[in-house]
């Protein structure tokens, strides 16, 4: 008897040890995710990973079987932990897609409504953190490798585990995992963000505020400061791990350890500070002056007969106070039009149109485009002649709110849950802008979260940058976010950028990422402000993201050496 409730406390003190790390992991996420709007305490993201990543190296070592092939046996409890950490991350990050909620305006009853609401919630929540459970699953298989044998194989199992971290005769050393771990990450965002479901890159919880750390996206983009983060997280992660280590031995903690981490993030701060306070040199010969106008038409009327009315009269006359004031060019929202701009005669009847003949400014209008027997979500281009010179297709389609994943299977359930025609189609990834001023950079609302997009028009002569977005059924974080991620488009470039919105954020901001005018929320506007055409190359621009690529190779090196 006295056996039998040993081995029940000692099961009772695993089980609560396990709990307990399930709850720091989950709320170490949490603190990740306060980092972003509206909290935007930026400075949290420098330790949030730290708690994470000790529990992971910490865990109980892979059984290994003597048998060949070897097995790598992983606890379903030990995948908890990145679950976890993911769902708190990711979770309350994008909790403002709760927004969408109700759909009633859409013919959508209220209970459906909320189910499709909580739906995309839970499915982008998990998406992201299936991210971190696959970095933390793929983090130890490299950190086992050092084991002896070959051809080890990875299973789950729910048996816990005995042991130390790790395990291995050879194993590597903290530098070596910190190597890894960034390279992991960064890799994984990489693969992550060729998708559609894409905004909670770790590089984005420093904007808009951390401007210094930020222009280390003129270096390689999002990925430069994905790895800055992850590196000084790891970095304080082993020399905890270190310290813990020495009291448990008895030994007296070393506290120099912790200067490298502290270095480290001092010397890239340093580094992004220097790439900030580079001027500008703007020449009046490259000065634009262009006119933003938000028209703050709620969703509810937008697709109405009142809502076009409205729309129409507060677009027309912004339109004719920003001509009045001389301005180059005016830039109107996402869809701040909703009607067919590529037909002559629909767009002809209109009062915004004739306003353009008769002002004789350029006009970049929100609006829609057909593409054969479809339709495009686009900015046009249109000249003092009424003529359409330029077109962008939106390249990001929002999934169930612009077309249909899946549409083979999901198609019917969708479509009688909503009376939404979900059928638009992307535009194509090599198209341009060009305008009367130069070739402009293009990003219309959900685009503004993929920074290749923006890149690839740099490299091919953008001289400045121009964003169109319609975020009003969302929650303010959301608009608040949307904007730091249009700042991180505009440092990455190193263009000034013109953002315009329906019912808020609209800016204009500098290539330094400075904002130097933005909108309220919910408020009619008519703004205008000078920019100047840039045709500088970053790192960036000119080579994208090679820094990825360079770490798995270094990754890769240092585990050969440590081997062998």
């Amino acid at each position: 008897m006295a056996i039998f409730n040993r081995h029940k406390f000692e099961k009772l003190a695993v089980d609560k040890s396990k709990t307990l790390a399930w709850a720091i992991a989950f709320f170490s996420g949490i603190l990740m995710a306060l980092t972003t709007a509206p909290v935007n305490a930026w400075l949290f993201a420098w330790l949030a990973l730290v708690p994470l990543w000790v529990l992971v190296v910490s865990y109980e070592r892979p059984i290994i079987t003597q048998k060949k092939p070897k097995f790598i046996v992983l606890p379903d409890s030990f995948l908890l932990l990145p679950l976890l950490w993911g769902i708190g991350y990711h979770g309350l990050a994008l909790s403002w897609i709760m927004g969408i909620h109700p759909m009633t305006w859409l013919g959508v009853p209220w209970w459906p409504s909320l189910a499709i609401a909580l739906f995309c919630w839970a499915f982008i929540t998990l998406w992201g953190a299936a991210l971190v459970t696959v970095w933390t699953w793929l983090f130890v298989i490299f950190n086992s490798l050092s084991l002896p044998g070959k051809n080890s194989i990875i299973i789950l199992n729910s048996p816990p585990l005995q042991g130390g971290a790790g395990g291995g005769k050879a194993q590597f050393s903290a530098l070596t995992r910190v190597l890894i771990g960034t390279a992991l990450w960064c890799a994984l965002e990489s693969i992550w963000s060729t998708g559609s479901l894409w905004w909670t890159s770790l590089s984005y919880t420093q904007s808009p505020h951390n401007l210094a750390i930020l222009h280390l996206g003129q270096l390689s983009g999002p990925s430069a400061v994905t790895a800055a983060i992850v590196a000084v997280n790891g970095l304080i992660a082993e020399a905890f791990i270190q310290g813990r280590r020495k009291k448990e031995e008895g030994r007296r903690k070393n506290w120099i350890a912790y200067i490298l981490p502290t270095s480290l993030c001092l010397v890239l701060h340093i580094a992004g500070w220097s790439l900030y306070n580079r001027p500008l040199n703007q020449e009046a010969a490259t000065a634009l002056k262009i006119g933003i106008i938000q028209g703050n038409i709620p969703n509810e009327i937008k697709f109405d007969s009142g809502g076009w009315r409205r729309a129409l009269e507060g677009y027309t006359t912004g339109y004719k106070q920003l001509a009045d004031r001389k301005v180059d060019a005016v830039l109107i929202p996402e869809t701040a039009l909703p009607f067919i701009w590529t037909n002559e005669y629909q767009r002809s009847t209109l009062s915004f149109y004739q306003a353009i003949l008769e002002r004789g400014v350029v006009a970049w209008v929100g609006g829609f485009g057909q593409q054969e027997n479809s339709i495009t979500n686009s900015l046009l281009a249109i000249d003092r002649t009424g003529e359409i010179i330029g077109r962008y297709d939106k390249l990001k389609l929002v999934p169930l709110g612009e077309y249909i994943p899946f549409y083979e299977i999901l198609g019917g359930i969708i479509n009688r849950l909503s009376p939404l025609d979900a059928h638009l189609v992307p535009g194509n990834s090599k198209q341009l802008f060009d305008t009367p001023f130069g070739r402009a950079i293009v990003g219309i609302c959900y685009d503004s979260a993929f920074a290749e997009i923006f890149r690839y028009q740099a490299a091919n002569g953008g001289e400045f940058m121009l964003t169109a977005s319609n975020n009003a059924h969302y929650k303010p974080p959301m608009l608040a976010q949307h904007h730091a991620l249009d700042v991180m488009r505009a440092i990455e470039t190193d263009r000034w950028a013109v953002i315009a919105t329906n019912t808020g954020y609209s800016a204009f901001v500098n290539p330094r990422g400075e904002t130097v005018w933005k909108s309220g929320i919910n408020t009619y506007e008519v703004r205008d402000a000078t920019i100047y055409r840039r045709q500088t190359r970053t790192l960036y621009v000119r080579w994208g993201d090679w820094l990825t690529p360079v770490l798995l190779v270094l990754a890769g090196l240092m585990r050969l050496i440590v081997k062998n």
